[in-house]
């Protein structure tokens, strides 16, 4: 239950510690200032310093049911806002009003949430008597709190979701049906789907033009959305949990289920089980200003000339004369 809060500006020191009175289960930093949402129990704490520096507990809000997902709101004026995803319930959590319910629907379980600076969207799983309704994606507006659009048709769930980093009016979302979606919010359906996962899609992101996803198989694929065609892909281990690229650089995150390995008495110090029950974190540079033969990855400004060569465990689709 011990959070710890580190400047990446000030080194090794934490700059401000609190406690809960269980272990965590979701938190979240604002994207765009030093504040930390953490669930506990079911209580969720918000805490910010002041104009002085001075950390101070903005709120504290009680709620009935066990938080699977919890967001901050960026570029937010005042206040930091929580969006919090509890079983079936997801409360808009603001200091001036604690406890807002924006969506509530008995036995739909919501399975994936993010939230842009004026929006939320998130994944219900339907089941039971409601089969015959497949599982969708909703769209709220944060300040009006109701429901914009629903985009989604898929009996698998929605496992993942990326609205802040997508282009305006787009939405990305991957199922544990193996497929990646795009959805145009305006049209309010799918303008590209991705199928190459071998299990259910873990995390995703996209730009302008292409789609990063990640699996529980350890997959990462980049996609080119415009034509649905797969570009890369590469593979490790563990599943993918976290993605995030920009024009140069693409960071992944790869976590294993199994976090404590058990085994017989005589493998149950062997360092090399350990090692293979470790996540870990790839970073993929893409330098467009260096030669080739400086490049990290080569394979990657492979030509129509040069479509061989060793490729570092990543499969090109298609050479390009630069990627």
């Amino acid at each position: 239950g011990t959070v710890s809060v580190w400047s990446l500006l000030l080194g090794r020191e934490p700059i401000h510690h609190f406690q809960h009175n269980q272990h965590i289960q979701a938190l979240a930093l604002a994207p765009g200032g030093p504040a930390v949402a953490t669930a506990s129990g079911f209580q969720v704490k918000v805490e910010s310093p002041d104009d002085k520096g001075f950390w101070q507990t903005l709120g504290t809000f009680e709620i009935q049911k066990l938080v699977n997902f919890l967001n901050l709101v960026p570029d937010v004026t005042g206040s930091p806002v929580a969006v919090a995803a509890a079983e079936d319930i997801v409360y808009l959590l603001k200091a001036e009003d604690p406890g807002k319910i924006l969506h509530s629907v008995y036995g739909q379980p919501v399975t994936c949430l993010d939230v842009a600076a004026h929006e939320a969207a998130f994944g219900i799983k339907t089941f039971g008597w409601l089969l015959n309704e497949p599982n969708q994606i909703l769209l709220y507006n944060l300040e009006t709190n109701q429901c914009v659009t629903k985009v989604g048709n898929s009996m698998g769930d929605f496992s993942c979701v990326n609205l802040h980093s997508s282009p305006p009016n787009m939405l990305v979302a991957g199922n544990k049906d193996r497929r990646v979606r795009v959805f145009d919010l305006r049209r309010g359906q799918a303008a590209c789907c991705a199928y190459g996962h071998r299990l259910g899609v873990t995390a995703v992101q996209m730009d302008e033009w292409k789609m990063v996803s990640g699996g529980e198989e350890g997959l990462l694929c980049v996609w080119d959305q415009r034509t649905g065609a797969k570009l890369w892909e590469t593979h490790a281990r563990h599943p993918v949990r976290h993605v995030w690229f920009n024009s140069h650089s693409l960071i992944t995150a790869n976590i294993p289920e199994e976090k404590n390995p058990r085994g017989s008495s005589i493998t149950e110090d062997d360092p090399s089980l350990h090692r293979k029950y470790q996540g870990v974190i790839y970073s993929y540079e893409f330098s467009v200003d260096q030669l080739a033969v400086d490049s990290v990855l080569p394979i990657c400004r492979s030509s129509y000339d040069e479509v061989t060569g060793y490729n570092y465990n990543i499969g090109l689709a298609v050479p390009y004369d630069s990627i």
